[in-house]
């Protein structure tokens, strides 16, 4: 079943839940009765975080007077109302943080989010600048998140986020990153800083993270948080056309997207990933992988297997 069948089918089973179902222009639900999303903690404090979240880049940059908005605004009442609560963005990404502004005007649910966003700047007074746009972007006071994006002039912005978290303007501290060629630095800041929150790429076929990085951020006790899941589309361009293994059944899987999010969620250091998600069937598939069996070890290997031969 590709994910497109997947998804057509999902929206009919939604129809008929007894608990609501699809929501029209309100979103849709999931069966009263499924299984709670799957929450992890962040270390450094506990915090239960659903392991599911929304990445924003590209998808997000739409003006609100696109057609296509108002899939958006129901994508995230959606998530946000089946269990969902982390939502990635940045400045970098044209539109995006207005976009999350207007659609927490429209559906409100800001107490039910939690908003990471990044400095991506150089300098000390332009990160400041950035900040204060992304919070009058946003239409808030505060953001759950505030990560150094790509370790771009990380020590000026690492002084900046933990005055801002001391103000009450920003709860954690991370760095983020998507790009191997800054993993030595990338790690090198990990072992002299103390960070609440890493972001990295990593999927089926991006394993390079499990070298290090995901290893240290575990020793270190800093929640990961995983970026292209999906291998900018790689996974489902090579899925395409295949039938899902019969032994994905094993781990609750019904489809691809939930395949590759839940061999991503079985990594012990992995605290919650964020596939881009702009279509509220998305967001319920997505979300499904956060119920259920998630994979162990020897699982893992044997999907690290079939997927390498293909």
């Amino acid at each position: 079943m590709t994910r497109a069948e997947f998804l057509r089918n999902a929206a009919r089973l939604a129809g008929a839940c007894a608990a609501g179902g699809v929501l029209g222009s309100a979103g849709m639900a999931i069966s009263a009765d499924a299984a709670p999303v799957l929450r992890r903690p962040i270390p450094s404090s506990g915090e239960m975080l659903p392991v599911i979240g929304v990445g924003t880049a590209v998808v997000y940059e739409l003006d609100t007077g696109d057609a296509k908005f108002s899939a958006l605004v129901d994508t995230l009442r959606t998530f946000l109302d089946n269990g969902g609560a982390l939502i990635d963005t940045s400045p970098t990404y044209g539109r995006a943080e207005k976009s999350l502004g207007e659609i927490f005007r429209r559906i409100g649910r800001r107490d039910k989010a939690f908003i990471a966003t990044k400095i991506s700047t150089t300098g000390e007074q332009a990160g400041i600048d950035s900040f204060n746009g992304s919070l009058r972007d946003l239409g808030t006071d505060h953001v759950d998140l505030l990560q150094v994006h790509n370790i771009r002039d990380t020590d000026v912005h690492l002084r900046t986020i933990r005055r801002l978290r001391d103000e009450g303007k920003a709860r954690y501290i991370g760095i983020t990153t998507s790009f191997k060629n800054t993993y030595d630095e990338y790690e090198r800041i990990m072992r002299r800083e103390k960070l609440d929150f890493v972001q990295i790429d990593y999927a089926l076929d991006d394993r390079k993270a499990e070298e290090r990085i995901l290893p240290l951020a575990r020793d270190r006790g800093m929640a990961v948080m995983i970026n292209l899941p999906f291998g900018r589309g790689r996974l489902f361009s090579k899925a395409r056309g295949r039938q899902l293994p019969q032994w994905a059944a094993e781990i609750d899987c019904t489809g691809w997207a939930q395949l590759f999010l839940k061999f991503v969620l079985a990594h012990p250091a992995v605290t919650a990933v964020i596939p881009g998600t702009d279509r509220p069937e998305y967001a319920l598939d997505n979300l499904s992988a956060a119920r259920g069996r998630i994979p162990d070890a020897r699982m893992r290997e044997q999907i690290i297997a079939y997927w390498d031969q293909l």
